[in-house]
């Protein structure tokens, strides 16, 4: 069952570059070990983490493929394929090789600010065009709108929408939408220090950007939680608190990639209009690392 597949700590995957920009495609298998061998449950590819508006067509279909081989069925797969033009995401789905893919996470319309009839109609339109199926991302502080929680409700009914990654920060929101869900939609923690207390009341794990750098602490995080052991899941938890808000101080993914680079498994690189770590950023978290 998909419900299976989708319960632990997915990784929301980095795009490792070169320093000339270019996709490192040689680091990228050294990523892909490091996450798995940290005990991940599964991979999300082409994310905002992945930074998927500054890759090309070509490169993402690359990507793709090289992860499919690398992988080779060990986890499940999640690939991202969003946007606010609707019509263009059902033809980018089309247009995708989908095969060998558990489910895509589908983040809500950006810019547009449509209403929550608009956000609706475009869910139902994308899940009845994919050939797999559809996990709602609900992230008001890059789309410019929030996806109510009823709305979600409405949604978690089509029978090929079965999750959404919450990630507005609202546990009363997210609460609701536990309470009132049909029992086998799957709520997914989107902000990786609530999920443990996420957990409690109903979530089945995480999609994590923490999980890039720090994938064996993160699982064994998620998994403690999972079995109901809150005091050692907590313990972690704190261990995560002061690290967290430099992942996102000037933007994610620069401040993972600043890590993984400190780990050797990739460059900090990344693409306009983001710009590498500061000096400073770095300090600060190779001082806490």
């Amino acid at each position: 069952m998909i419900q299976d597949k989708l319960r632990g700590t997915g990784v929301a995957l980095v795009t490792p570059f070169t320093k000339e920009q270019e996709v490192d495609y040689d680091a990228l298998p050294k990523l892909l070990d490091f996450v798995l061998d940290g005990g991940v449950d599964y991979l999300v590819i082409n994310g905002t983490t992945g930074e998927s508006v500054t890759t090309t067509a070509e490169e993402r279909a690359t990507i793709l493929q090289k992860i499919k081989a690398h992988v080779s069925g060990r986890v499940p797969l999640v690939y991202g394929i969003g946007g606010n033009n609707t019509q263009q995401v059902i033809s980018t789905i089309k247009q995708t090789d989908l095969e060998g893919i558990t489910a895509i996470l589908s983040v809500s319309p950006y810019y547009n600010k449509p209403s929550q009839q608009g956000i609706y109609q475009h869910f139902v339109q994308v899940a009845d065009a994919a050939p797999v199926p559809v996990i709602l991302y609900n992230v008001p502080g890059r789309t410019g709108s929030n996806m109510a929680g009823e709305t979600t409700v409405k949604l978690a009914s089509h029978e090929n929408i079965v999750a959404i990654k919450e990630a507005s920060g609202n546990l009363e929101q997210c609460m609701y939408i536990a309470k009132h869900k049909p029992e086998d939609f799957l709520l997914i923690s989107g902000d990786d220090l609530l999920t443990v207390p996420m957990t409690s009341f109903g979530a089945v794990g995480v999609i994590s950007v923490l999980a890039n750098a720090f994938p064996g602490k993160f699982s064994n995080m998620v998994r403690l939680a999972l079995d109901g052991n809150y005091k050692d899941a907590s313990e972690l938890l704190l261990n995560f608190v002061d690290i967290n808000p430099l992942m996102y101080e000037e933007s994610n993914p620069v401040g993972v990639k600043a890590v993984l680079e400190r780990f050797g498994v990739c460059t900090s690189q990344v693409r306009l209009p983001l710009v590498e770590a500061s000096a400073g950023l770095k300090d600060r978290l190779f001082k806490l690392l």
